[in-house]
């Protein structure tokens, strides 16, 4: 007899229930947060599994990958789209998700979530750190630049440079003029210039990463398109054969318009904006440079140009950032680089 289970996971425990093919419950019990105590319990109770679910959430690529690892039949399903089975139920608690979620097992209603590999996992994390560090470095410059208009001073924009030292020159010589801002501009000079060269030390690190990689150096060849950008796309989509086609990619981004339809009325919205915002973020910001500070013409500029000028900038940049997304899969998949040539017009 098949047998399928879910579990329902917490930061400290793991609750289990399996049910039959018939959906008859045959085992419930819990177990410490850890694959192997899963393993145990299933081996302990003579349980042989056909399949054995578990939501995403902050640990379940830890979770997967263990569970894999001792051999037995995982899968992580979303959990956005579990949840709307699992609110039907009379109760909340963690027995009866575990018994949702094997029951989802059983009848297979979920959708699969890809499992990102360990070299991506890693690239995502050294992207995401330092995409921290940058949100620290302006939060405290604006911060600082609120306190110093309160006094008078109206502290000048420092665009050039990762260490940025006109800001902290600019702190100094208020700090000078005035002994209460002489106070804090000691504390506020040091995190500054750490975060600095946090910044400046993530980005050399990334750039040899960059360089050291064949596929990047690739989707580097596409206009607009830089280090971070390419690299943060290798790390979020880490297997293009994921996507049956490569426009699939524009709503796995958002970056596709939302559509409602009941009875009569049928109409397109705004874009979904599902998926990672950080690379949506990204994609857009490429897709800005490309139309307005990209010299050079390819039929790539030519089209968002002309698009700008029909309907609007902010509508060609969505468009120009979802054809940018669609243009790094299709070079990821068939081994090429961008090609400049074609019929190009202003």
């Amino acid at each position: 007899m098949k047998n399928y289970a879910g579990l329902d996971v917490s930061t400290k425990e793991i609750s289990i229930c399996v049910v039959d093919e018939e959906g008859r419950i045959v085992k419930r019990g819990s177990t410490p947060a850890d694959p192997e105590a899963v393993a145990i319990f299933f081996s302990r109770n003579g349980v042989c599994l056909e399949r054995l679910v578990h939501e995403s959430g902050p640990l379940s690529i830890w979770l997967q990958r263990g569970l894999a690892r001792l051999g037995l039949p995982v899968i992580c399903i979303d959990a956005r789209k579990a949840h709307k089975a699992l609110s039907a139920r009379a109760n909340k608690s963690d027995a009866a998700d575990a018994e949702g979620l094997a029951q989802l097992a059983r009848t297979g209603w979920f959708t699969e979530v890809h499992i990102r590999g360990h070299a991506a996992e890693a690239l995502r994390a050294l992207l995401g750190a330092r995409n921290r560090i940058i949100h620290l470095r302006k939060d405290l410059e604006a911060h600082v630049q609120g306190i110093m208009k309160s006094f008078g001073f109206r502290m000048t924009a420092v665009n050039k440079g990762h260490l940025r030292q006109g800001f902290r020159d600019q702190l100094i010589a208020a700090g000078e003029a005035n002994p209460v801002l002489a106070s804090i501009s000691d504390g506020f000079i040091a995190i500054h210039e750490a975060l600095c060269v946090a910044t400046a030390a993530l980005d050399k690190e990334l750039r040899l990463v960059a360089r050291d990689n064949a596929l990047c150096r690739r989707l580097m060849t596409i206009p607009s398109v830089g280090p971070i950008v390419a690299l943060s796309f290798i790390a979020l989509v880490d297997d293009p054969g994921r996507f049956r086609k490569t426009s699939d990619i524009g709503a796995f981004l958002g970056l596709t318009p939302r559509r409602h339809q009941s009875g009569e009325v049928d109409y397109s919205g705004r874009i979904s904006k599902c998926g990672d915002v950080q690379m949506r973020g990204l994609l857009f910001e490429s897709a800005t440079c490309l139309i307005r500070l990209v010299k050079r013409f390819s039929p790539l500029k030519s089209w968002a140009v002309r698009l700008a000028n029909r309907r609007g900038f902010k509508k060609a940049a969505v468009a120009a950032a979802r054809k940018i997304a669609v243009l790094m899969l299709a070079i990821w998949k068939n081994g090429t680089e961008f090609s400049w040539e074609g019929v190009a017009t202003a």
